[in-house]
Protein backbone atom coordinates (compact mmCIF):
# COMPACT_ATOMS: atom_id res chain seq x y z
CA UNK A 1 0.00 0.00 0.00
CA UNK A 2 0.99 3.32 -1.31
CA UNK A 3 0.91 6.21 1.92
CA UNK A 4 2.15 9.54 1.51
CA UNK A 5 2.06 12.19 4.33
CA UNK A 6 2.26 15.40 2.68
CA UNK A 7 4.01 18.43 3.67
CA UNK A 8 5.98 17.46 6.77
CA UNK A 9 8.83 20.19 6.00
CA UNK A 10 6.18 23.19 6.15
CA UNK A 11 4.41 21.88 8.81
CA UNK A 12 7.53 21.84 11.05
CA UNK A 13 8.41 25.37 9.60
CA UNK A 14 5.19 26.62 10.76
CA UNK A 15 5.14 25.08 14.02
CA UNK A 16 8.69 26.54 14.72
CA UNK A 17 7.89 29.95 13.34
CA UNK A 18 4.82 30.02 16.48
CA UNK A 19 2.95 31.13 13.49
CA UNK A 20 0.62 28.25 13.00
CA UNK A 21 -0.22 24.75 14.42
CA UNK A 22 -2.25 21.85 13.23
CA UNK A 23 -5.80 22.22 14.06
CA UNK A 24 -6.66 19.03 12.26
CA UNK A 25 -6.00 16.23 10.11
CA UNK A 26 -7.90 15.46 6.70
CA UNK A 27 -7.31 11.67 5.62
CA UNK A 28 -7.29 11.16 2.12
CA UNK A 29 -7.74 7.44 0.71
CA UNK A 30 -8.40 5.69 -2.70
CA UNK A 31 -7.10 6.18 -6.01
CA UNK A 32 -3.42 5.44 -7.30
CA UNK A 33 -3.72 7.34 -10.55
CA UNK A 34 -5.75 10.54 -9.01
CA UNK A 35 -3.62 10.58 -5.55
CA UNK A 36 -0.54 12.22 -7.37
CA UNK A 37 -2.64 15.25 -8.39
CA UNK A 38 -3.96 15.48 -4.75
CA UNK A 39 -0.95 15.12 -3.40
CA UNK A 40 -0.02 18.41 -5.28
CA UNK A 41 -3.21 19.91 -4.13
CA UNK A 42 -2.26 19.04 -0.53
CA UNK A 43 0.95 20.18 -0.77
CA UNK A 44 -0.01 23.78 -2.45
CA UNK A 45 -2.60 24.35 -0.16
CA UNK A 46 -0.97 23.42 3.28
CA UNK A 47 1.71 25.89 2.30
CA UNK A 48 -0.38 28.60 2.03
CA UNK A 49 -0.51 28.07 5.91
CA UNK A 50 -3.84 26.79 6.26
CA UNK A 51 -4.60 25.00 9.75
CA UNK A 52 -4.96 21.38 8.42
CA UNK A 53 -2.48 18.05 8.01
CA UNK A 54 -3.54 16.08 5.24
CA UNK A 55 -2.39 12.53 4.55
CA UNK A 56 -3.00 10.92 1.83
CA UNK A 57 -3.55 6.43 1.44
CA UNK A 58 -3.63 5.25 -2.17
CA UNK A 59 -4.51 1.79 -2.14
CA UNK A 60 -6.97 2.10 -5.43
CA UNK A 61 -10.24 3.32 -6.16
CA UNK A 62 -12.56 0.69 -4.71
CA UNK A 63 -10.42 0.96 -1.36
CA UNK A 64 -11.28 4.88 -1.61
CA UNK A 65 -14.99 4.33 -2.15
CA UNK A 66 -15.22 1.75 0.83
CA UNK A 67 -13.28 4.48 3.25
CA UNK A 68 -15.63 7.32 2.10
CA UNK A 69 -18.77 5.52 2.73
CA UNK A 70 -17.57 3.76 5.96
CA UNK A 71 -16.57 6.89 7.50
CA UNK A 72 -12.91 5.59 8.24
CA UNK A 73 -11.73 8.54 5.94
CA UNK A 74 -12.27 11.78 5.55
CA UNK A 75 -12.52 11.53 2.00
CA UNK A 76 -12.36 9.06 -0.57
CA UNK A 77 -10.48 9.29 -4.19
CA UNK A 78 -11.30 7.43 -7.45
CA UNK A 79 -10.45 7.44 -10.79
CA UNK A 80 -13.66 6.06 -12.54
CA UNK A 81 -17.49 6.46 -11.49
CA UNK A 82 -18.90 4.46 -9.13
CA UNK A 83 -21.04 1.57 -10.04
CA UNK A 84 -24.69 1.44 -8.88
CA UNK A 85 -23.92 -0.72 -6.37
CA UNK A 86 -21.22 1.66 -4.79
CA UNK A 87 -23.70 4.37 -4.84
CA UNK A 88 -25.81 5.71 -1.47
CA UNK A 89 -27.85 8.91 -1.03
CA UNK A 90 -25.85 10.12 1.45
CA UNK A 91 -22.59 9.51 -0.64
CA UNK A 92 -21.39 13.22 -2.18
CA UNK A 93 -19.11 13.15 -5.44
CA UNK A 94 -16.56 15.75 -6.63
CA UNK A 95 -15.64 16.62 -9.70
CA UNK A 96 -12.01 18.08 -9.24
CA UNK A 97 -10.52 16.97 -12.57
CA UNK A 98 -10.79 14.87 -15.50
CA UNK A 99 -8.21 12.79 -17.01
CA UNK A 100 -7.44 10.95 -20.36
CA UNK A 101 -6.34 7.22 -20.23
CA UNK A 102 -3.68 6.70 -22.86
CA UNK A 103 -2.69 3.00 -24.26
CA UNK A 104 1.27 3.35 -24.11
CA UNK A 105 3.79 1.52 -25.43
CA UNK A 106 7.72 1.50 -25.70
CA UNK A 107 9.19 3.96 -27.61
CA UNK A 108 10.86 1.51 -29.92
CA UNK A 109 7.64 0.10 -30.98
CA UNK A 110 6.96 1.11 -34.23
CA UNK A 111 3.14 1.05 -33.91
CA UNK A 112 1.61 4.13 -33.46
CA UNK A 113 -1.97 4.35 -33.76
CA UNK A 114 -4.81 1.27 -32.91
CA UNK A 115 -8.12 1.07 -33.14
CA UNK A 116 -10.66 0.53 -30.06
CA UNK A 117 -11.03 -2.73 -31.65
CA UNK A 118 -7.41 -3.49 -31.60
CA UNK A 119 -7.27 -3.20 -28.15
CA UNK A 120 -9.83 -5.20 -27.19
CA UNK A 121 -8.42 -7.60 -29.02
CA UNK A 122 -5.39 -7.74 -27.60
CA UNK A 123 -6.41 -7.39 -24.17
CA UNK A 124 -8.93 -10.14 -24.68
CA UNK A 125 -6.05 -12.09 -25.71
CA UNK A 126 -7.40 -12.52 -29.10
CA UNK A 127 -4.61 -10.67 -31.07
CA UNK A 128 -1.51 -11.72 -29.70
CA UNK A 129 1.17 -10.84 -31.77
CA UNK A 130 2.00 -7.09 -32.77
CA UNK A 131 2.39 -8.14 -36.66
CA UNK A 132 -1.47 -8.42 -36.73
CA UNK A 133 -1.71 -4.62 -35.98
CA UNK A 134 1.31 -3.62 -38.17
CA UNK A 135 4.19 -4.08 -36.22
CA UNK A 136 7.13 -6.08 -36.14
CA UNK A 137 6.36 -10.34 -35.74
CA UNK A 138 6.85 -10.49 -32.06
CA UNK A 139 4.77 -11.29 -29.49
CA UNK A 140 2.32 -8.50 -27.29
CA UNK A 141 3.22 -8.36 -23.91
CA UNK A 142 -0.48 -7.10 -22.69
CA UNK A 143 -0.03 -5.64 -19.05
CA UNK A 144 -2.73 -4.14 -16.98
CA UNK A 145 -3.31 -3.04 -13.32
CA UNK A 146 -5.18 -5.13 -10.73
CA UNK A 147 -9.11 -5.70 -10.10
CA UNK A 148 -9.18 -2.83 -7.71
CA UNK A 149 -7.61 -0.25 -9.99
CA UNK A 150 -9.97 2.50 -10.92
CA UNK A 151 -8.17 2.74 -14.22
CA UNK A 152 -8.54 -0.36 -15.08
CA UNK A 153 -12.72 -0.18 -14.39
CA UNK A 154 -12.67 2.49 -16.49
CA UNK A 155 -10.85 0.92 -18.81
CA UNK A 156 -13.18 -2.35 -18.83
CA UNK A 157 -15.94 0.17 -19.47
CA UNK A 158 -14.75 2.53 -22.20
CA UNK A 159 -13.11 -0.45 -24.02
CA UNK A 160 -16.52 -3.43 -23.35
CA UNK A 161 -13.83 -5.51 -21.63
CA UNK A 162 -16.78 -6.73 -19.48
CA UNK A 163 -18.77 -9.87 -19.83
CA UNK A 164 -21.79 -11.41 -17.77
CA UNK A 165 -20.88 -15.00 -15.83
CA UNK A 166 -23.66 -15.77 -13.79
CA UNK A 167 -25.71 -12.91 -14.22
CA UNK A 168 -22.89 -10.69 -12.53
CA UNK A 169 -20.64 -8.34 -14.94
CA UNK A 170 -16.82 -9.64 -15.21
CA UNK A 171 -13.86 -8.53 -16.28
CA UNK A 172 -12.68 -10.08 -20.07
CA UNK A 173 -9.56 -9.16 -19.90
CA UNK A 174 -7.10 -12.04 -20.49
CA UNK A 175 -5.50 -13.54 -17.45
CA UNK A 176 -2.39 -14.22 -19.89
CA UNK A 177 -2.26 -10.35 -18.86
CA UNK A 178 0.93 -9.41 -16.76
CA UNK A 179 -0.62 -7.13 -13.31
CA UNK A 180 1.50 -4.06 -12.56
CA UNK A 181 0.37 -2.66 -8.82
CA UNK A 182 -0.03 1.06 -9.50
CA UNK A 183 0.22 3.67 -12.34
CA UNK A 184 3.65 4.03 -11.94
CA UNK A 185 4.51 0.25 -11.79
CA UNK A 186 2.98 -0.21 -15.01
CA UNK A 187 4.36 2.14 -16.75
CA UNK A 188 8.08 1.34 -16.05
CA UNK A 189 6.79 -1.98 -17.45
CA UNK A 190 6.27 -0.67 -20.51
CA UNK A 191 9.25 1.65 -20.51
CA UNK A 192 11.48 -1.77 -20.18
CA UNK A 193 9.57 -3.82 -22.25
CA UNK A 194 9.68 -3.09 -26.13
CA UNK A 195 6.77 -5.19 -26.83
CA UNK A 196 4.78 -4.01 -23.72
CA UNK A 197 1.42 -2.72 -23.73
CA UNK A 198 -0.37 -1.03 -21.15
CA UNK A 199 -2.24 1.58 -20.05
CA UNK A 200 -2.05 4.79 -17.77
CA UNK A 201 -3.24 8.48 -16.50
CA UNK A 202 -2.91 10.95 -19.57
CA UNK A 203 -1.63 13.08 -16.76
CA UNK A 204 1.43 10.95 -16.25
CA UNK A 205 2.59 10.01 -19.53
CA UNK A 206 6.36 11.24 -20.46
CA UNK A 207 8.73 10.31 -22.33
CA UNK A 208 9.46 6.65 -21.25
CA UNK A 209 6.60 6.02 -22.89
CA UNK A 210 5.08 6.20 -26.52
CA UNK A 211 1.19 7.31 -26.10
CA UNK A 212 -0.75 5.75 -29.44
CA UNK A 213 -3.64 7.55 -31.65
CA UNK A 214 -6.91 5.29 -30.32
CA UNK A 215 -9.59 5.82 -33.29
CA UNK A 216 -7.43 8.10 -35.60
CA UNK A 217 -7.15 10.86 -32.48
CA UNK A 218 -3.97 11.33 -30.07
CA UNK A 219 -4.26 11.22 -26.47
CA UNK A 220 -4.08 15.10 -25.78
CA UNK A 221 -5.94 17.34 -23.43
CA UNK A 222 -7.53 18.98 -26.08
CA UNK A 223 -8.67 15.91 -28.19
CA UNK A 224 -10.27 14.87 -24.83
CA UNK A 225 -11.87 18.11 -24.22
CA UNK A 226 -13.72 17.95 -27.71
CA UNK A 227 -14.53 14.54 -27.34
CA UNK A 228 -12.21 12.60 -30.23
CA UNK A 229 -10.32 10.76 -28.24
CA UNK A 230 -13.01 8.99 -26.07
CA UNK A 231 -10.73 7.04 -23.35
CA UNK A 232 -11.20 9.38 -20.37
CA UNK A 233 -12.71 9.30 -17.08
CA UNK A 234 -13.39 11.86 -14.41
CA UNK A 235 -11.70 12.12 -10.63
CA UNK A 236 -13.85 12.32 -8.09
CA UNK A 237 -13.53 13.09 -4.11
CA UNK A 238 -16.11 11.37 -1.97
CA UNK A 239 -17.13 12.16 1.31
CA UNK A 240 -20.61 11.64 3.35
CA UNK A 241 -23.44 14.09 3.19
CA UNK A 242 -23.44 16.30 5.91
CA UNK A 243 -19.89 15.11 7.24
CA UNK A 244 -16.75 17.22 6.29
CA UNK A 245 -15.92 19.59 8.95
CA UNK A 246 -15.32 23.28 8.33
CA UNK A 247 -12.05 23.01 7.46
CA UNK A 248 -12.37 20.04 5.64
CA UNK A 249 -15.39 21.58 3.30
CA UNK A 250 -12.67 24.67 2.73
CA UNK A 251 -10.23 22.03 0.96
CA UNK A 252 -12.94 20.95 -0.98
CA UNK A 253 -13.97 23.98 -2.35
CA UNK A 254 -9.99 25.00 -3.01
CA UNK A 255 -9.64 21.97 -4.85
CA UNK A 256 -12.33 23.22 -7.16
CA UNK A 257 -11.47 26.77 -7.42
CA UNK A 258 -9.38 28.95 -9.92
CA UNK A 259 -5.79 28.33 -8.06
CA UNK A 260 -5.97 24.16 -7.77
CA UNK A 261 -7.62 24.02 -11.41
CA UNK A 262 -4.68 26.18 -12.78
CA UNK A 263 -2.19 23.49 -11.20
CA UNK A 264 -4.37 20.67 -12.56
CA UNK A 265 -4.05 22.10 -16.01
CA UNK A 266 -0.47 22.35 -16.11
CA UNK A 267 -0.18 19.07 -14.77
CA UNK A 268 -1.94 17.42 -18.04
CA UNK A 269 -5.37 17.24 -16.55
CA UNK A 270 -8.64 18.62 -17.45
CA UNK A 271 -10.26 21.24 -15.66
CA UNK A 272 -13.43 21.10 -14.51
CA UNK A 273 -14.39 24.76 -15.05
Amino acid sequence: MKKTVIGAVALLSALTAGTATAKETISVVGSNSASPLVEVFAETYMNKGEPVFIEIQAPGSSAGIRAAKDGSADLGITSRDLNEDEKSSDLKELVIARDGIAIVVNPENSVKALTSEQVTGIYKGEITNWSEVGGESKPIVAITRDTASGTRGAFEDIMSLKMEVSGKKVSAISPRAQVANGNGALKVSVANNPYAIGFISLGTVDNTVQALEIDGAAATVDNVKNGSFKVARPFLVLYKDGAPTAETQQFLDWMVGEEAQGIAAKKGYITVN
